[in-house]
């Protein structure tokens, strides 16, 4: 998949979603550049998740546009696949099988989706299990680690299909508080190896130290877009300010 076309490699313009009558993202639109880091934030309900999840259309957005790679994501099946195939997501609640092992959690889409034989599936699984730090629990079952362990497993399954994008959603909200750091720290190295990556947390201090940009949302609108040290020490909207009091004191 060296595929990639001129321009941003993911783009959303004008997007919007309903459900039902509730508006939950209004006009969304930005860009995100090969190797970019976005971060994006904002109080609960304010769209973050739902956002990051048409991307890969795990929801469907009614209106507007979305291309991850030039390829638009929108009802064709083939679209969908292809976006995917370029696209790894890691969600709150770490999403593994619980009946497999971790090495089995890695391989089952490298081996059923892209024909990956089982041998070189498992050498590329142990690949980023180390990546992860975590290659000592490859024998091991979900329910046998830590949440944050779990989460770097996550990761690692999500790396096994060569993304080309990284979408995060919350990755570190369903964890106790001393288990944040560890999947902060992993994803801090996925970053500084070159990763695109779009992320939703409400990790403040990573935001700072990682996001290339913030994106700020609030009622399913984009209401600030600027580089960390201008979000963080100049924000330019009253409503930003506002929620960075909030968090921040």
């Amino acid at each position: 998949m060296s595929d990639v076309v001129a321009g941003p490699y993911v783009q959303l313009m004008g997007v919007n979603k309903w459900f039902g009558s509730l508006h939950v993202l209004s006009d969304v639109s930005f860009s995100v550049s090969e190797g970019e880091k976005i971060v994006v934030c904002g109080p609960s309900g304010s769209g973050k998740s739902t956002m990051i999840r048409c991307i890969n259309r795990l929801e469907r957005h009614q209106k507007g546009e979305i291309r991850v790679n030039g390829i638009e994501v929108n009802d064709s099946r083939r679209n969908i696949d292809q976006v995917r195939q370029r696209v790894g997501m890691v969600f709150q609640n770490f999403n593994l099988y619980p009946h497999l092992t971790i090495l089995q959690n890695c391989t089952i889409a490298p081996r059923w989706v892209k024909g990956i034989q089982r041998k070189a599936a498992e050498e590329l699984a142990m690949l980023y299990l180390e990546r992860v730090r975590i290659p000592e629990k490859a024998g091991f079952y979900p329910s046998q680690l830590s949440g944050g362990q779990q989460q770097r497993v996550a990761i690692a399954r999500s790396l096994c299909m060569n993304p080309k994008v990284m979408l995060f959603d919350e990755p570190t909200s369903a964890l106790d508080p001393e288990l944040v750091r560890e999947v902060l720290d992993t994803m801090a190295q996925l970053a500084a190896d070159g990763m695109t990556m779009i992320c939703v947390t409400h990790e403040m201090g990573f935001a700072r130290q990682v996001a290339d940009r913030v994106v700020f949302m609030d009622e399913g609108r984009i209401v600030e877009i600027s580089r960390p040290d201008q979000f963080f020490d100049n924000p330019q909207e009253a409503r930003t300010r506002k929620f960075l009091q909030q968090i921040l004191h």
